[in-house]
């Protein structure tokens, strides 16, 4: 619209238009983002999980079919061990591992590296706990996601 000096300028009614628009777009594309991090966190949980049972699928095939006992984080699978299990010194007395390096992974949800240890049959119950991080059962080596959503991983 032409003001008194021959400017153009935008009427309030423009910005108004204009403004309504942005906030829908940023509406949903807000929603759109949070749904893509649950996707991304999900995703790691995955990769996360397979990396820990093919690491104590290989634990077991060095420690003639024993799994990690589970004690403090599953420390064994970050430590040398020798052939009955034992965490020591990497060298010829402990020569198997580490098969990870650092630490095992955060649950992405929860952030925490907490292992519960799981001695019974079947799938375990979710803990619900804020620091929940993974469930382990020493005796088959299975591991799932401490977190009632992603239970069934």
């Amino acid at each position: 619209m032409k003001t008194l000096h021959g400017r153009s300028a935008f009427t309030l009614i423009e910005v108004l238009i204009v403004v309504t628009i942005v906030a829908i777009l940023a509406g949903v594309t807000i929603k759109q983002f949070g749904s893509t991090v649950r996707d991304a966190r999900q995703s790691a949980l995955m990769v996360d999980l397979n990396k820990m049972r093919t690491l104590i699928e290989l634990y077991k095939t060095d420690h003639s079919a024993s799994a990690p006992t589970g004690a403090n984080n599953l420390e064994q699978l970050i430590s040398s061990t020798n052939a009955q299990g034992l965490i020591g010194p990497p060298g010829t007395a402990y020569p198997h591992g580490p098969y990870m390096v650092g630490s095992i992974p955060e649950n992405p949800f929860s952030r925490s590296r907490k292992v519960r240890l799981f001695t019974g049959s079947g799938k375990p119950t979710a803990s619900g706990a804020a620091d929940a991080g993974w469930i382990y059962n020493p005796t088959t080596g299975a591991i799932w996601c401490d977190d009632p959503a992603y239970i069934s991983y």
